[in-house]
């Protein structure tokens, strides 16, 4: 179970820094007791008349034995981030000196803090609702600047507002149908049913962009998904090398040689890409070869956008059936020649007949016609990343480097990131996402029961598991068993 700070007096310690040599530590502190127990070790101004957000040099002792020089920071309570008191020791970065001082306090009376107890009391002193705390992890897991952007945004409260605004208006009418039932002999009415209707359909509005938003704000913190597809021996690995500037992939002549996907991630205009090489697509006897195979389609559908790599010598045919496949898969797709000192001028004009032929400008068949006019369809509204339909042909030289900036534009360019407005509110956490699910199926079963011959009672309980979910995300509606699972992924200094 965990303690609330509010029905506590302990105060916690941690290394607030990286675990190693550095240059300098912080070790943190936290509780009514931080300024007293830090004051007892410190040579130098009295800590205990000193103003908040002040710093101090001095040396921390254990006796007559002098630890470290150090500099203290004071953030007196309620002006600080857990609105407790709190004291941080910048150190030097020597790990001896570090668990010197950290051992010193603990002897004092501080306890060691937790995984994220400093957020923990945080959000239960009430500094931060539970969505801003979740996006304080974010931002320090965050390793690009769309998902930095992401974290900035929820952190400082703007998915929490909306919510608010969800809920205030909700419980406006759940007092109101509360009322009706304390009167349900008389057969009043003091919420009227219209107007209820017509502020359901507006939050679920709000609940639907939402909802839709995950897609956008996933990839942005997480990053996007690439798989690298093609046949066996095009030049798939070479490619991801060539990508990423490493040799992460094994390059062979031999056909088949890469028999599992290989990942790794690199930043392109400040948005995370996840590149995936893959198996090369054929049939084959080869029993290992072929288990490849088929992780190679698994990878293909979970991707965001696919690069589909083809080599000058290929039957164009063959890229014909392969590119419908992809294009039936609906996920966007960029065509990539690989090798273009090999490329013919007749390999070059059979590919843009098919290209167009792709593009549903001049479709092959009645069958493939309906896959293109269902595209729209297929990919979502909200989607940021531009279908196969605007894919120009991209020649490189995986090999030589040739191409490579041109095709990390056009990945870019596909994933139209300039066109998200960071400053929307975007949900990246799928905790939130099931809970604004559920939200809008409670406001979609009191939306049918208006219609209905039902009981007040009825729609005051559904209206309240709407907010009950609400809740849920910014901790309104919490357990100890949700905190413990979304504050034991903290470090522990945080």
């Amino acid at each position: 179970m965990l303690n609330s700070p509010l029905h506590n007096s302990e105060t916690i310690i941690a290394l607030a820094t990286p675990s190693g040599i550095g240059a300098i530590g912080v070790i943190r502190l936290s509780g009514p007791d931080a300024i007293s127990l830090v004051n007892e070790v410190f040579a130098g101004k009295d800590l205990s008349i000193q103003p908040t957000h002040t710093i101090h040099f001095g040396t921390i002792r254990d006796g007559n034995q002098i630890l470290d020089e150090v500099l203290i920071s004071l953030f007196i309570g309620p002006k600080s981030y857990t609105r407790e008191s709190v004291v941080e020791i910048s150190t030097h970065g020597s790990a001896f000196i570090i668990e010197s001082i950290i051992k010193l306090l603990i002897r004092k009376g501080a306890r060691p803090a937790n995984p994220g107890e400093f957020t923990l009391r945080a959000f239960l002193n009430g500094q931060l609702d539970l969505s801003q705390a979740e996006a304080v992890a974010d931002l320090i897991a965050s390793n690009s600047q769309a998902s930095h952007q992401v974290a900035m945004q929820q952190m400082r409260g703007g998915f929490s507002s909306e919510l608010q605004y969800l809920r205030d208006q909700l419980i406006n009418f759940a007092s109101m149908i509360e009322l009706e039932l304390d009167f349900g002999e008389e057969d009043v009415e003091f919420a009227n049913r219209e107007d209820l209707k017509a502020l359901i359909y507006q939050i679920n509005r709000i609940l639907h962009r939402l909802i839709q938003s995950f897609e956008q704000g996933n990839v942005m913190k997480n990053g996007v998904p690439v798989v690298i597809a093609g046949k066996p021996n095009v030049g798939k690995s070479t490619l991801l090398n060539a990508l990423l500037n490493e040799e992460r992939a094994i390059v062979s002549e031999i056909a088949g040689t890469t028999r599992d996907t290989v990942e790794d991630e690199m930043i392109i205009g400040g948005l995370r890409f996840r590149f995936i090489d893959t198996a090369g697509i054929r049939d084959t006897v080869d029993i290992i070869e072929a288990k490849g195979v088929e992780r190679t389609h698994e990878k293909i559908k979970q991707a965001k956008l696919i690069i589909y790599l083809v080599d000058p010598e290929q039957n164009v045919e063959e890229i014909k059936t392969q590119i419908t496949y992809l294009i039936e898969l609906g996920i966007p797709f960029l065509t990539v020649v690989n090798k273009n000192d090999l490329v013919s001028a007749e390999f070059e004009a059979g590919l843009s007949v098919v290209s167009c032929q792709l593009s549903g400008e001049e479709l092959l068949g009645d069958e493939l016609s309906v896959v293109s006019s269902q595209l729209s369809d297929l990919i979502p509204q909200t989607s940021f990343l531009i279908p196969h339909a605007s894919n120009p042909i991209i020649f490189i030289s995986a090999k030589n480097k040739i191409g490579i900036e041109e095709l990390k534009s056009s990945i870019l360019e596909k994933v139209n990131l300039h066109k998200i407005n960071t400053d929307d509110v975007l949900i990246s956490n799928i905790r939130h996402l099931e809970a604004l699910q559920k939200t809008e199926e409670s406001l979609n079963r009191v939306l049918l029961n208006i219609d209905n011959p039902i009981t007040s009672d009825f729609l005051a309980s559904d209206i309240k598991q709407a907010l009950y979910f609400l809740g849920e995300i910014t901790g309104q509606v919490t357990t100890d068993d949700l905190l413990e699972t979304i504050f034991s992924k903290f470090c522990i200094g945080k």
